[in-house]
This record gives C-alpha cells, structure tokens and sequence, in this order.
C-alpha cells in the first residue's frame, strides 16, 4: 500500500465513520476501485487496516467531546451523578455488540464482506432512513425531541441493539444508532452525540479486537507508515466531518441521507451487474 493509497483510505474513514452513509461499505467500495484487493492474503490485510485506522475517528470524537467524556469520567468516580448514568447507559448500549461481535465476526467476514451484500445493505438502510426522514411522528422530534437526560436503561439497550444491525458491513452503525435514538423520542443532535459517545466505545473495542489478533500480520504485510498516515488523515476528517454533520442534521434531517444512500447503491448494484466494476476476491 502507498502512502496516497493509505491517504485516501484514511479520508474515507474519518468523513464516513460518523455520517450515516456505512463507513465499512465506502471503505470496501474504495479498497476495490484501488486494487488493493487483488489476492486474499492483501485483502484481509486491507480489511484489518480499514478496522484499525478508526482510531483517528475515536481520536476525534475525544477531543470534540473532550467536555462530555469528562463528565462520564467525573460520575463513574462518584462526582457528577448525570455523568454516573450517562456512562452507565453507554456501557448498556455496548453490551449487545460485545456479546454478538466475536460471536459473528468470522461469519459476516465469510458471508457479507463482499460486493452485493454491501449494495443490499446501502439499498435497505436508505429506505429506513427515508421513511424515518418523512414519518409525520419522527418528524416532530426534529425540533422537539428529547436530550440525552430522558434516555433509560432501556432505551440504551433498545439502541445496543439497533447497532448490532451495523455488523452488516454497508448498513452503517452511525444511521442504526441515529435512527433507534430518534424513534425512541430524542433530538436529532442528541441522537447523534448518543451514536457518537457509543462509538467511542464500539469501535475501541473493535480496533482493539483486531489489532491483538491480526495487527501484527497486517503491519508485515502493508508496514507502518501506512497505518499512521491512515491514523492521522481519518483523524483530521473525522474531527471536520462531526462537527459539519451535527450542524446539517439539526437543519435538513436524515433525508438527504437516505437519498444519497440510495443512488450510491443503484449505481454500484448497475456497475456490478454490467460488470464494469470488477471485484477483486475478498479475504
């Protein structure tokens, strides 16, 4: 991998990670355009460092939310009881994809990483979104939704859930997030900063899980200037993209999305069958 590729791969990350748009699909889409895919040896090292580079996204959220990740860190020592529940319930929402991600990993690499499942769930996941964008009821929560203060421990769990949805790579954690937070009664922004904090501890883990088991092959196979150019690139982007998306979704709402989601996927699902995007074999 050269470095412009490691780049590119890095920018698609952090703009991808936090809008609804599935982050793992665009990642995919763009390891193939590159050819970096050619064999699946290379494949699964490229696999591993699209995971691996989400670092930059956590690094972002960090240092924007920096205030809140401080309030969840003041309540879990006794010293501030919102930030107590606020972290409590975060760990709640964590812990359905702590339990089915190393359960189903192997399988949706197996059955799911690869072109068409990717194009389905873009498809699937923009009809969900555009009938959460014009639902009469949701529409209302635009503007008079909740905060972060009325989500429970149930509705935490109920959101766990709907990010499990995610481990379909194309569907997006960020839309499966937002869009359970919404239906749930809150505040766009709310939703969105919810999806945020829990990504910091989802892809954390997810990072983690891959570094211990496949890090090191990955590194022999790519090297590590790479790795650190697509740390810091998905950083930066990530950083700008949060900042830009919260802003947009406040004003326009999930449509233009769901709009975006569905003639991304029409067109590769026309590239694919008319075979003029050819798909390298997958790991």
């Amino acid at each position: 991998m050269t470095w412009w590729e490691a780049l590119v791969l890095g920018i698609v990350e952090g703009v991808t990670e936090y809008l609804p748009v599935s982050s793992t699909g665009h990642l995919i889409i763009t390891s193939w355009l590159l050819g970096l895919m050619g064999n699946p040896e290379q494949a699964q090292a490229v696999y591993v460092f699209n995971i691996v580079i989400q670092a930059g996204a956590i690094a972002a959220v960090l240092g924007l939310y920096r205030k809140r990740v401080g309030q969840m860190t003041r309540g879990l020592a006794g010293r501030d009881d919102q930030g107590k529940r606020l972290a409590i319930n975060i760990m709640i929402a964590f812990l359905p994809a702590a339990v089915l991600g190393p359960l189903l990993d192997d399988r949706i690499e197996q059955y799911l990483n690869g072109p068409w499942p990717v194009v389905g769930a873009l498809f699937v996941g923009a009809w969900l979104m555009l009938a959460v964008a014009y639902s009469r009821r949701l529409a209302k929560n635009e503007h008079a939704g909740r905060d972060l203060d009325y989500i429970n421990w149930k509705i935490a769990l109920l959101i766990g859930f709907g990010q499990c949805v995610a481990m379909w790579p194309g569907t997006s954690r960020s839309m499966m997030t937002i869009v359970a937070a919404m239906m749930l009664g809150l505040h766009p922004a709310a939703a969105a900063e919810f999806s945020f904090l829990l990504g910091l501890v989802t892809l954390t883990a997810a990072t983690g899980y891959k570094a211990m088991g496949d890090g090191q092959a990955m590194v022999e196979m790519i090297g590590i200037g790479p790795v650190l150019i697509g740390f810091v690139s998905a950083t930066v982007s990530a950083a700008l993209a949060v900042k830009w998306f919260v802003a947009f979704l406040t004003r326009h709402g999930l449509g233009p999305f769901g709009w975006y989601r569905l003639v991304l996927a029409g067109l590769l699902g026309a590239l694919l069958w008319g075979g003029v995007l050819t798909v390298p074999a997958g790991p």
